[in-house]
């Protein structure tokens, strides 16, 4: 829940954020604030995918629950040192470093969660775990809505993104290690990264990361800058437009997330993942498309791009852990998530450099990113089918 508040609070205080630095820096317009939201964005997902390994590798070393207590300290402090930020440099600097403790506490978090519970209750779980994301995401909202968020504000914003640092002692108090884990460290010290990058695991690893990468590409290349597109439709008389427009996409992403781990679950991994793809593409096509104007048919659309393009958050955690085995698990399935990361951050500075030749056009630009998803239709198909098979050892 809380790596959802943490990646909802920049979406909502980035543009207020920019446009207080552009005026300092005597700069003016849409394509300053649409280029570095995409370096920050990218800086962000960069530095995840970099924590993904780093703390993913930890955690196969010295436990899931040691190394979690560690990423969620990371990022919760350094989103709170946020506040100081006085240039968007200093602010995509804090962002990188933030977003390598939330890469890694995904992937530590799935994999302990995976590991305690059995074959049959892995896609609620999944389902969870995506959901949850997703509540924090629609806090952010929420607080936007009740509590503006202006270039006046939004420092006190990035304070709450200091909160999770009080879970780290609750998670060392009372979560216990995962057996799976422990048995596996009987054997000897792992050795994840040597055994991921060799065969057999290597192709397991590279398809992870290009499904991951499909899914990360459309959300953070697009449908994140959708509170932005509806700052802009909206204008500096509606301030909250933003807030609705991320409240109900989390909404959305909450029940698209049960939902996509529930049809892995009932129809299989591999006839979900495209129904995923299929579903995406539509609606991001009607959003982007379709509408011009910041009005109640548009935030309705917000809703329903939220569900279909969050579902395979609930997919995913349903699908990486049954690639691969205990010993390799938290680092293998970290990278394969958080290397997504990487190339949906080329996705979000491409998408600031679309916006530019777009004349700041959002609309334009997003529709383009999002036709990854004809990728997606295609690609898996090359990956096995996990369904009704226990996790690896």
């Amino acid at each position: 829940m809380f790596d959802g508040l943490e990646m909802g609070i920049f979406p909502l205080v980035a543009r207020p954020a920019l446009l207080e630095m552009q005026q300092a820096a005597g700069t003016v317009g849409d394509g300053y604030i649409g280029q570095w939201m995409g370096i920050i964005t990218a800086l962000f997902l960069l530095g995840a995918a970099l924590g993904g390994l780093v703390f993913g590798w930890l955690g196969d070393r010295v436990g899931r629950v040691r190394a979690m207590s560690l990423a969620i300290l990371c990022y919760s402090l350094f989103t709170g040192i946020t506040y100081f930020a006085q240039t968007p440099l200093q602010l995509g600097a804090l962002r990188f470093v933030a977003a390598l403790g939330m890469g890694g506490e995904w992937s530590l978090g799935v994999a302990l969660v995976m590991e305690v519970w059995p074959e049959k209750h892995r896609p609620l779980l999944a389902g969870v775990i995506g959901a949850a994301a997703n509540v924090g995401f629609a806090v952010v909202g929420l607080i936007g809505i009740f509590f503006p968020v202006t270039q006046d504000s939004w420092r006190w914003v990035m304070l709450i993104g200091a909160a999770p640092a009080l879970l780290t002692f609750f998670i060392r108090l009372y979560v216990p290690e995962s057996p799976r884990w422990l048995e596996a460290a009987r054997a000897g010290p792992a050795r994840p990264l040597q055994e991921m990058l060799s065969r057999p695991l290597l192709r397991l690893t590279l398809l992870g990361s290009l499904l991951a990468s499909i899914a990360l590409i459309g959300s953070w290349g697009s449908v994140q800058w959708l509170p932005l597109w509806a700052d802009q439709m909206a204008g500096p008389g509606e301030p909250r437009a933003k807030a609705f427009v991320q409240t109900l996409t989390a909404v959305g992403s909450i029940i698209g997330c049960l939902a996509g781990a529930w049809i892995g679950g009932r129809l299989g991994r591999r006839p979900a993942f495209f129904l995923l793809c299929l579903g995406s593409l539509g609606s991001c096509a009607w959003i982007f498309r379709g509408f011009d104007h910041y009005n109640s048919g548009f935030l309705a659309m917000t809703f329903l791009v939220g569900a279909t393009t969050a579902a395979f958050y609930g997919w995913l955690p349903l699908y990486l852990p049954e690639l691969f085995p205990t010993r390799v698990r938290a680092t293998a399935q970290g990278v394969a998530f958080n290397a997504g990361r990487i190339l949906a951050a080329a996705a979000a500075i491409q998408m600031g450099a679309l916006m530019k030749v777009f004349d700041g056009s959002y609309a334009r630009a997003g529709a383009i990113i999002t036709l990854v998803y004809v990728v997606g239709l295609v690609v898996i198909w090359l990956a096995p089918e996990t369904k009704g098979r226990p996790l690896p050892e």
